[in-house]
């Protein structure tokens, strides 16, 4: 795997909120673009529900990731985009219950998330994007 090291503890800062600070790889990176709420038909899944969002957007990033021969541990960055913060915990339990089986007693990869006033559709919650180490 190309992922060398996760940063979790630096001296100085708070503890990463269920995120490495930093990570380091080697080798080849992929550029994923904003994962979102769209079924293989392109119908939207989860109207107005931002957990069912979130569960279809990231079910979308997994095949993304397998498509290029990747899995979860390989991801490097999350950046997230929703549309109202005070949500965030119904991302991150989301998030745990999807991708944490895979790490294993690694940290979740470094992370981002931005509030957005909305997304390119008025009833998208949440899009996700990823920086993927190949392996």
């Amino acid at each position: 795997m190309p992922i060398v090291d996760r940063l979790i503890d630096v001296p100085g800062n708070s503890p990463g909120f269920g995120f490495a600070h930093a990570v380091t790889t080697t080798g080849q990176l992929a550029f994923v673009s904003g994962q979102i709420a769209l079924d293989a038909a392109g119908q939207l899944v989860g109207p107005g529900d931002l957990a069912a969002q979130t569960e279809q957007s990231l079910a979308n990033l997994g095949r993304v990731l397998a498509s290029l021969g990747a899995d979860w541990p390989d991801v490097v960055k999350l950046t997230w985009f929703l549309v109202d913060v005070s949500e965030v915990q119904i991302v991150r339990d989301v998030r745990d219950r999807m991708i944490r089986p895979s790490l294993g007693d690694r940290p979740n990869p470094a992370s981002s998330l931005v509030q957005v006033a909305g997304l390119f559709r008025s009833e998208f919650l949440v899009e996700v994007e990823a920086i993927v180490a190949l392996p």
